[in-house]
C-alpha cells in the first residue's frame, strides 16, 4: 500500500505550485473583484502544455495520468478556483473527443485544443435540466447533410472562448429510454445560428465566464456528430464526468488547503490577550479539525483519481467529490470563523474561498444525487467497501 506520489508527479506538483505562487495568488483577489479576466495566467497555462493534459500525446498532449490529473487542480484552486474552472471545462471536452471522436475530428480539434489555441467547454446543462440530462430539451434534426439544432444551454464555462463546444442534443426526442436518443454536436464558434447570449452572474467562481448559449435552428454539419454515430451522447458524457468529479474533488481540496494555510498563517500573528490566537485552545481545536479533515480529503481525491486509471469507477469518484466538497466548504468556514470579523472582510481572501467552497457541492452532480449514485453501485454490487 502507497500513500506517495512518485518522483514525476512530485515533480509536476513542484512545478504546479511554483506557477499558482508567482502567478496566481499575487493578483488573484484584485483581478476576482475587478472582473477582470486572467489573460496571462491562461498564456500562461498554456505555454506549460496544460490545455493538453487530458490529449494523447500523438495529437501534441500530456495525457497526464489520473493523479496528476487531480494535482492540477487542487494548485490551481489553491491560487484561484475561476482558474481552475477555465480549464476542467476544457479538459472534460478534450478527453471526450480523445475517447469519442472519429479520426478526423481528433485530427481536426485535438493538436490546437492541446496547446490552448483552441479552447472548449461542455454544454450540457439547460434552464429545465441539470441533474436530469435525460430531460434537455435541445433537438438536432437531420435535415441532409445538417442538423438544425434547436435549443438553450445554461452555466456554460468557457462559452465565448469555446471552438468548438460539444454540446449535448436530443436526435432521437421519442426515444425510450430518453438517453438512446441523446448525441453530442461539435458546435464551431462561427456556426450560423449558435450565440452566446448573456453571462450569468454569480457570487464566485469568477475568473471564468458562466453563459447562456443559444442554438436558434443552428445549421450544423453531420461531420460534427461526435463518434460518427447517433443515440451514443449520454454515454460519451458520462465517461468525462467521471473525471469531472475528480476534477471538483481535486479542487475542493486546494480551496481547503488555502483555508487551512491562511487559518494557520493569521492565528499565528492575531494578537489577543497578549499573545497569538494560536495559542488558545479554540482556535488549535479549529486548526487541528481542518488539518485531519483536509489531510483524509486530499487521500479521498486520489483514491478515486487512481480507481479512475484502473476503469469505471462511479462511486469511487462519487465518494471523493462529495467528501472532498464538503471539507472545502467546512474548511472555509472554520477558516472565517479564526479570521473574526476580518473574515468577512474582502481585503483577506478567506471570504473568497467560502464563495467558491460553495459550488463544489453543486458541480458536476450535487451532493445528494450522487449519494444515490454511490447507493445503487452498493446496493448492485459494483462497487463494495470494506
Amino acid at each position: 500500500m502507497k500513500f506517495e506520489l512518485d518522483e514525476d508527479q512530485r515533480e509536476f506538483r513542484a512545478l504546479l505550485r511554483s506557477f499558482v505562487d508567482k502567478e496566481i495568488i499575487p493578483v488573484a483577489r484584485e483581478w476576482e473583484q475587478s472582473g477582470r479576466y486572467p489573460t496571462e495566467i491562461v498564456e500562461g497555462m498554456a505555454a506549460m502544455g496544460l490545455f493538453g493534459i487530458t490529449v494523447p500525446e500523438e495529437y501534441g498532449g500530456l495525457d497526464l495520468d489520473p493523479v496528476s490529473f487531480a494535482l492540477v487542480f487542487e494548485e490551481l484552486a489553491r491560487g484561484w478556483m475561476g482558474i481552475a474552472g477555465i480549464l476542467g471545462s476544457h479538459s472534460l471536452a478534450c478527453r471526450m473527443i480523445a475517447m469519442h471522436g472519429t479520426e478526423e475530428q481528433k485530427q481536426r480539434y485535438l493538436p490546437e485544443l492541446a496547446t490552448g489555441v483552441r479552447r472548449t467547454g461542455i454544454g450540457l446543462t439547460e434552464p429545465d435540466a441539470g441533474t436530469d440530462l435525460q430531460g434537455i430539451r435541445t433537438t438536432a434534426k437531420l435535415d441532409g447533410d445538417n442538423y438544425t439544432v434547436s435549443g438553450t444551454k445554461m452555466w456554460i464555462t468557457n462559452a465565448r472562448y469555446a471552438n468548438p463546444l460539444p454540446v449535448l442534443v436530443k436526435t432521437d426526442p421519442s426515444a425510450t429510454p430518453a438517453h438512446k436518443g441523446m448525441s453530442v454536436l461539435l458546435v464551431d464558434a462561427d456556426t450560423p445560428g449558435y450565440e452566446v447570449t448573456r453571462d450569468i452572474p454569480k457570487i464566485g467562481y469568477k475568473g471564468t465566464e458562466s453563459c447562456e448559449v443559444l442554438l436558434d435552428k443552428a445549421q450544423v454539419p453531420t461531420s460534427q456528430l461526435l463518434g460518427g454515430v447517433e443515440g451514443k451522447g449520454m454515454q460519451q458524457v458520462l465517461s468525462a464526468l467521471e473525471w469531472g468529479r475528480v476534477n471538483i474533488a481535486a479542487r475542493s481540496v486546494g480551496i481547503a488547503q488555502r483555508a487551512y494555510d491562511e487559518a494557520l498563517a493569521y492565528s499565528r500573528e492575531r494578537q489577543a490577550f497578549g499573545q497569538p490566537i494560536a495559542d488558545f485552545q479554540a482556535i488549535q481545536l479549529k486548526l487541528g479539525t481542518m488539518a485531519t479533515n483536509l489531510q483524509a480529503a486530499r487521500l479521498m481525491a486520489y483514491w478515486a483519481a487512481d480507481a479512475v486509471r484502473q476503469g469505471r469507477a462511479d462511486a469511487h469518484t462519487g465518494m471523493a467529490k462529495i467528501f472532498c466538497s464538503e471539507v472545502a466548504l467546512e474548511g472555509a468556514i472554520d477558516s472565517m470563523k479564526v479570521h473574526g470579523g476580518y473574515g468577512f472582510s474582502t481585503e483577506f481572501e478567506v471570504e473568497r474561498l467560502y464563495r467558491d467552497s460553495i459550488l463544489m457541492s453543486i458541480g458536476e452532480g450535487t451532493n445528494d444525487v450522487l449519494r444515490t449514485v454511490v447507493a445503487k453501485a452498493l446496493v448492485k454490487g459494483e462497487a463494495s467497501v470494506g
